[in-house]
Parts: C-alpha cells; sequence; structure tokens
C-alpha cells in the first residue's frame, strides 16, 4: 500500500540582510525597491578592484548569543544563530515541547566559516603557529552552524549542512521538507547563511568575471535580466524557515505561512562553473518540483528566480523557463530579489524562499530592481522596478537555485488551503 504524503507548512521565519533583521520591516523594503547595496569601506580600504557588497552594518552579536558564543562563533554561525531564535520566536513553539529526535537541523553553506580562516592565517604567518585559536577549526568548518543550532535548542534529529554552492540553502529546504513529508521528522530548522564579504573572496570572484563592477552606482549594480547587466554583487545574511507537519501546526493554532509542496534536484554534469547551454538542467530541476507536487504547469503563478544579474545565468534561466513553460512563460510573474540584496550564496535560496513565502501570504510580489534597458533574450515579465499585487492573487510559486559545480535545486511553495 502507498502511504500517504504528510503537508508540511512553513510555520516560522527568522531572517538578517542589508534590508533588516525582521521579516516585516525585510518585506516591505523588498516591495519599496529598497536596496541594500552600498560601498564596503574594508573592499576599499584593502585597494579590492570591487568595493560593494550588500553588507549588514547593523547586526550587534550579543543581541541573540551570550558571550561565550559570540567569542568562539564565526560570523556566519552567529547569522545562523540568530535566525534561528528569530524563527522560533516567530513560531511561538516551545520546541522543548516535542520529541527531540523528531526534529531536525539542516542547513545550507556555501563558504562556511572564511572570515576566521583568513583571521587565524594571518595571524599564524604573523606570529606562528602558537598564536593560532584553538577554536579555529570549530569555527571554520562548513557543518558547525548545524551543530551549534541543534546544540542550543536540545535538537537530537539529525542535524546537516548541505554545501551545494549558490544551491545550498534551497537544497536544504528541500531535503527537510522531503524528511517531514515522509514521516521521519516533524518539524525541521532549515535555510542558511553567508558571510564572506572579504577582500580575498571578492578578489576571487572578480578574477572569475563573475561580479558587477559598477561602483560609482552601488544600488544599480545588481540588475538581474537588464541588457547591461555585468555580474552579481556580494551580498552576506541568513534566513532560516520552520517547517512543521501540518496537523501539529493546526493543533497548536501556528501561523500557516504556506505550504511546501514539491522539490526537485539534479546536476547538470556539464561545466564546473556555467550552467547547461540549454538550460537542461534546470528545465528538469523545475519539471520534476511540480511533478512532485501534484501539478501541471499552468498551476504555477510566480517564479522568483536565481536571477544572479549576470550575462549567462539570466539568459539560460530565461530560455529554460521558456523551454519548459512554453506560452504560458509569458503569463507567468518574475522576480529577482538579488536586485535588491546582491547575492548570498549558500544563504541565498533561504532568504529569496522567504521574500516568496511571505509574497504568497501577503498576496504582493516584490520588483525586480533595475531593470532598464529590455534584453531581447531576457523577454518575460519580470516585475519591473514596481511591486505589484496580482488580481487574480497567488497561489503557487516556483523558487529557481542553480550553484557552481551545475547543481540545480526547485522547491514549490503553495498559498496555503486547508
Amino acid at each position: 500500500m502507498k502511504k500517504l504524503k504528510r503537508r508540511v507548512v512553513v510555520t516560522g521565519i527568522g531572517v538578517i540582510t542589508s534590508l533588516g533583521k525582521d521579516k516585516n520591516i525585510f518585506f516591505d523594503y523588498l516591495l519599496q525597491g529598497k536596496s541594500g547595496i552600498s560601498e564596503i569601506p574594508h573592499l576599499r580600504e584593502a585597494g579590492c578592484p570591487v568595493i560593494i557588497g550588500s553588507a549588514v552594518t547593523d547586526f550587534v552579536p550579543l543581541n541573540y548569543l551570550d558571550f561565550k558564543e559570540v567569542r568562539i562563533c564565526d560570523r556566519i554561525t552567529q547569522f545562523t544563530l540568530a535566525c534561528a531564535g528569530l524563527a522560533l520566536q516567530d513560531s511561538r513553539l516551545e520546541i522543548k515541547s516535542l520529541d527531540p529526535y523528531r526534529v531536525g537541523v539542516y542547513l545550507g553553506a556555501g563558504i562556511g566559516g572564511i572570515l576566521s580562516f583568513e583571521e587565524q592565517y594571518t595571524r599564524y604567518l604573523k606570529d606562528g603557529s602558537s598564536r593560532v585559536s584553538p577554536f579555529t577549526v570549530t569555527m571554520m568548518i562548513p557543518n558547525i552552524s548545524s551543530a551549534w543550532v541543534s546544540l542550543k535548542h536540545s535538537i537530537k534529529g539529525p542535524a546537516l549542512t548541505i554545501s551545494t554552492a549558490c544551491a545550498a540553502s534551497l537544497n536544504a529546504i528541500g531535503e527537510a521538507f522531503k524528511l517531514i513529508r515522509e514521516g521521519s521528522l516533524d518539524l525541521v530548522l532549515t535555510g542558511g547563511a553567508e558571510a564572506s564579504l572579504t577582500p580575498f573572496v571578492v578578489s576571487a570572484f572578480n578574477n572569475m568575471k563573475a561580479l558587477s563592477t559598477r561602483n560609482l552606482e552601488p544600488a544599480r549594480a545588481s540588475r538581474p535580466f537588464d541588457r547591461e547587466r555585468d555580474g552579481f554583487v556580494m551580498g552576506e545574511g541568513g534566513g532560516i524557515l520552520v517547517l512543521e507537519e501540518l496537523n501539529q501546526a493546526l493543533n497548536r493554532g501556528a501561523t500557516l505561512y504556506a505550504e511546501v509542496a514539491g522539490y526537485g534536484t539534479n546536476s547538470d554534469a556539464y561545466h564546473i562553473t556555467a550552467p547547461h547551454q540549454e538550460g537542461e538542467g534546470a528545465i528538469r530541476a523545475m519539471q520534476d518540483a511540480v511533478k512532485d507536487a501534484g501539478l501541471s504547469l499552468e498551476d504555477i503563478d510566480y517564479i522568483n528566480a536565481h536571477g544572479t544579474s549576470t550575462p549567462l545565468n539570466d539568459r539560460i534561466e530565461t530560455l529554460a523557463i521558456k523551454k519548459l513553460f512554453g506560452e504560458h512563460a509569458y503569463k507567468l510573474k518574475i522576480s529577482s530579489t538579488k536586485s535588491m540584496i546582491g547575492h548570498l550564496l549558500g544563504g541565498a535560496g533561504a532568504v529569496e524562499s522567504i521574500a516568496t513565502v511571505l509574497s504568497l501570504y501577503n498576496g504582493i510580489l516584490h520588483p525586480t530592481m533595475n531593470y532598464e534597458v529590455p534584453d531581447p533574450e531576457c523577454d518575460l515579465d519580470y516585475v519591473p522596478n514596481v511591486a505589484i499585487k496580482p488580481a487574480g492573487g497567488i497561489e503557487v510559486a516556483l523558487k529557481n537555485a542553480f550553484g557552481f559545480g551545475g547543481h540545480n535545486a526547485v522547491l514549490v511553495y503553495k498559498k496555503f488551503h486547508s
């Protein structure tokens, strides 16, 4: 007998970005088209050729963590712990009332604790091996954020970190969703973060020709799907969602922000950094996610795009959407959150999922900012520059994420209906 699939809902949200540390402020700024991208002083001081980014400038770790945690946690872990606390607070959940082995932590990270690595390696070169902190390893390894969240909240189910570059946190949410749906877990804290706005990392991405060099116009630098796009803008921050089995959520009167309905993931097996030139993997991931949700392509209203603002990604993502959806592609609303907060690398899928979920919950779509010069190869409706409230509402959304290495991940989110 086929096992009945359980329904999975989002019941808590925690987000920290350059546009705020509160989900409502974050979403309101997105609707306003506000940019969180600016000049980064330490990049200018280091003589970087790219000096702009989307930095979290008003984050006070001691507002969320105790002194010991701040001292021995990298910034990526500080973001993660803060977001997890905000998400649990938002969910109004007393997590200790649950079976700790039925609760999990699934996080995504692209780079991990690079700030701690750079700091300690510099100390090693300057002062010798005896001056390297004994906490270096546990500050820089990518899995440590999930370990810290499980430790702080006494979660004894699986606590895993997925590292699939820019698809990492969307993969994490997708895998968490599957575990709840199949009955292995009842609740998962899931999402991801990134904190790698260092001169070294920025220089590395810039030398790949991946970054925008529009230093004199920071707020206009990230311009997904625009013909004059010249690369992405690096960002930092994180997002955590509480995913929960529906009946448990209903029984405790939780806020049901949206339903997670389908998941598709695969690998291009094509190129180490470039997407498949015909969008093959992206097409299949979107197709699989829609099929997994038990929906048809015509059911999709909105796509929160990967939309990096690189010449290649935006063209290939648009091509994939048009190939899969056919004429329906021109009826879809599409937007890129990265146009305002830049690219959070491993944390992008989580933060942009939060934008997607809040769009469904509020019935409003944020714009793609800086879409000024149409590109003949990017000719869909990207909700240019002004938020909209579709007359027919928003019922079903896709969230895309594609990472270096050919990793593709797509989730289907639905407006919750009983």
